[in-house]
């Protein structure tokens, strides 16, 4: 029973706040993880959706809303993962996308909705904001991100891939 009669928003709140596992300078609201917190029944449902399917970070995100939900004596509680509207990096804030940026990862520039765009897009490097750079892989330090140089600053950095 939700003993505490915490509001959903005071409950999503709470949990906002909660570092993604893989980066930690932005939390899973900036990066749009955290969907949905309502009340039914007296059971909190939490509706999260992950950045790629199988992402590892998942049962991290899962375990800290607990964590942070059972020290304020809220539950039962049930997290459902939801895959459909499919994550976009449109739902990343601009506030987050500084956070990486000034953290060394270049963040997505346009919207992923935009195919013209994305077909011409720079990648600006972090450091020195130059769009002099270059593709190293597909994958950097983790599979939502690709590995770039910079051929100005000569600087490696993760490009959080835009899709």
């Amino acid at each position: 029973m939700n003993k505490t009669n915490y509001s959903e928003k005071e409950i999503y709140n709470l949990i906002a706040g909660i570092p993604d596992p893989e980066i930690p300078v932005i939390t899973i609201e900036d990066l749009g993880i955290l969907r949905e917190v309502s009340i039914k029944d007296d059971k909190i449902l939490i509706s999260i959706t992950p950045t790629y399917s199988g992402c590892p970070a998942m049962k991290a995100i899962e375990n800290d809303i607990k964590e942070i939900l059972s020290k304020h004596d809220i539950g039962p509680v049930e997290i459902k993962t939801v895959f459909s509207p499919v994550w976009t990096t449109d739902w990343i804030s601009d506030e987050a996308k500084e956070k990486l940026r000034v953290y060394g990862i270049s963040p997505p520039e346009k919207s992923s909705s935009d195919k013209n765009i994305l077909l011409n897009r720079h990648v600006y490097c972090p450091r020195c904001n130059s769009t002099n750079t270059e593709l190293i892989s597909q994958f950097g330090s983790t599979a939502c991100k690709a590995l770039y140089k910079c051929k100005d600053c000569l600087e490696p950095f993760d490009h959080f891939k835009c899709h």
